[in-house]
């Protein structure tokens, strides 16, 4: 094993985190499926290489047919604590220690712990962010509740995708969520246990059921080394992918003994469809600022069918996350406006099923929590069935009617850019228009950009093309905009975040994850080695 030292300014936390017996579970968790996960990432390649060269569409599958005709099993019931939970906090990234400590003290019945969508992976955020899970685990943050008493740690290890630079098993970086998953199970597993506050965790970016099996047979290992019985490890899996969500059954049956249920999200998934489909015109999505939302049939359908799998099994099905931002004027008419926004939007989810979802700003955890108690009763929603819903391939494939504007073609633009300008300075989130934007944003926002050049679709405000150069057009307008530079190295990373979006939208094949491309990148990864030497001064030294 090869480990990079410490960032300037960590060395504390950096031995508290990196011990030798810390070291020597890491690098045997690695090591014992290291060549499963990269058999993983292969199947991911050859079905998408499948779909491309024959033309097919997805559908349920006809192997797995014996798991879905079953009606007998049932998914473990989940622990007390996690039997009603109704609002998470969600986007907290565990390294900005003020918001992780007011966090704790909030009323929230739950915490997205963060280390994907809403965190930027630099070396310091991910030190820092495990050495504070530590310490709210073990009870060392002043003015900060007593674990058992905080609301719910949901920990959220980075997906498959992303890959650890600082540190080397057998002369391979090791895998992202291996680092994150083995250290916080190490360190926090059997204290969570004890405590009976967990260890729970949210699952990123799953794409089939043999993924579930994969992470359930590492939470087997791993409960065997710390001592932990069978099924302590409970964990949420994001279906943020098309190809998942025909794949719900036989991803809870997987994780029948760890599964704490599914969650659905809108941006990811429906990026996944221009992932998976986006060179297809039949497959264009049109704006999302104006024609997608989650009463739309594909999305609909899939927040549907994810509540009837999970509560005929058993599990918990949650919603996504309320990224809208409340103003600071509770007696305003913008304020008025954003609540009853938020409201019917999440009322939507509640009268469809779902046992709970996620808000980002803390002010609205108690309107949202009132919203569960005055229209449903108990701790879950488990008893709602759906056994009226029949969901099709033909409904989680439709795609909704609608053209492009210009206004949202000038939003995803901003929002590409600024969230490749948030990754430089070391932030895996931004605010933006009264919300709050993070990676699955940023995916939508630039697979919606490639596709409508791909297409060459037009824009209905006045029929123009979107073409490459009406893109780098915008993009000059669009900046002009957004500009707020203090420094001379401030301009310079938002024309550096510019040129590399422009890069993204403008090849050829479609890059699979906006993150992976970032993480890989000379320009972000040289920025922050600068930066954890302690070479520049008037930029923030959290970084990779």
């Amino acid at each position: 094993m090869e480990l990079e030292p410490s960032p300037k300014g960590l060395e504390a936390e950096y031995r508290t985190v990196f011990t030798t017996a810390s070291l020597v579970f890491l690098q045997e968790l690695v090591s014992t499926f290291d060549e499963e996960v990269e058999q993983i990432l292969r199947l991911r390649i050859s079905k998408k290489t499948q779909l491309d060269l024959s033309g097919d569409l997805p559908g349920f599958l006809e192997v797995t047919a014996p798991v879905r005709s079953d009606p007998t099993w049932r998914v473990r019931p989940v622990p007390q604590r996690l039997q009603r939970r109704h609002v998470d906090v969600g986007d907290l990234a565990p390294c900005d220690t003020q918001r992780f400590i007011q966090a704790l003290n909030s009323p929230a019945q739950g915490l997205q712990v963060d280390f994907d969508d809403g965190n930027c992976p630099t070396y310091h955020n991910q030190i820092k962010g495990i050495h504070n899970v530590y310490r709210a685990v073990h009870n060392q943050i002043p003015n900060a509740p007593q674990i058992s008493q905080a609301p719910v740690l949901m920990l959220r290890p980075r997906a498959w995708n992303m890959v650890e630079h600082n540190m080397m098993v057998k002369g391979k970086e090791v895998p992202g969520p291996l680092f994150d998953f083995g250290l916080l199970m190490f360190h926090c597993g059997q204290r969570l246990f004890d405590c009976e506050s967990g260890p729970f965790f949210y699952l990123s970016k799953v794409e089939s059921y043999l993924e579930a099996r994969l992470w359930n047979n590492i939470f087997l290992w791993v409960e065997q080394k710390l001592g932990l019985p069978v099924g302590s490890i409970k964990a949420t899996v994001l279906i943020e992918n098309v190809l998942a969500a025909f794949e719900m059954e036989e991803i809870l049956y997987e994780l029948r003994e760890h599964s704490a249920g599914l969650n659905c999200g809108i941006w990811d998934y429906s990026a996944s469809f221009v992932n998976k489909f986006g060179h297809r015109e039949a497959f264009l999505l049109p704006d999302r600022s104006k024609y997608v939302n989650m009463e739309k049939r594909f999305l609909r359908s899939y927040m549907d069918l994810l509540i009837q799998t999970c509560h005929r099994r058993g599990a918990l099905a949650t919603g996504g996350m309320a990224a809208l931002l409340l103003p600071q004027d509770t007696n305003s008419a913008p304020y008025r406006a954003v609540l009853a926004n938020v409201t019917r939007l999440k009322l939507l989810e509640i009268q469809a099923g779902v046992d709970g979802f996620m808000v980002y700003d803390f002010g609205l955890i108690e309107h949202m929590q009132k919203l569960f108690r005055l229209h449903t009763s108990g701790n879950n929603q488990m008893l709602q069935l759906r056994d009226d819903l029949t969901v099709t391939p033909g409904d989680l494939l439709s795609m909704p009617v609608g053209g492009v504007t210009l206004y949202g073609l000038k939003y995803n633009i901003a929002v590409g850019i600024l969230f490749i300008d948030a990754w430089l300075k070391g932030r895996g989130h931004f605010f933006y228009r009264g919300q709050v934007e993070d990676s699955a944003t940023a995916e939508i926002s630039r697979s919606q950009v490639w596709q409508w050049i791909r297409h060459q679709t037009q824009l209905e405000d006045d029929g123009r093309v979107v073409t490459r150069g009406l893109v780098t057009g915008l993009t000059q307008e669009v900046m002009e905009d957004v500009k707020c530079c203090r420094t001379v190295r401030d301009e310079q990373r938002l024309s550096t975040a510019t040129a590399i979006f422009l890069e993204i939208v403008r090849k050829r094949d479609f890059p699979e994850f906006l993150t992976t491309y970032l993480n890989l990148d000379h320009t972000f990864l040289s920025t922050h080695a600068k930066q954890e030497a302690g070479r520049v001064e008037d930029m923030p030294c959290s970084k990779l």
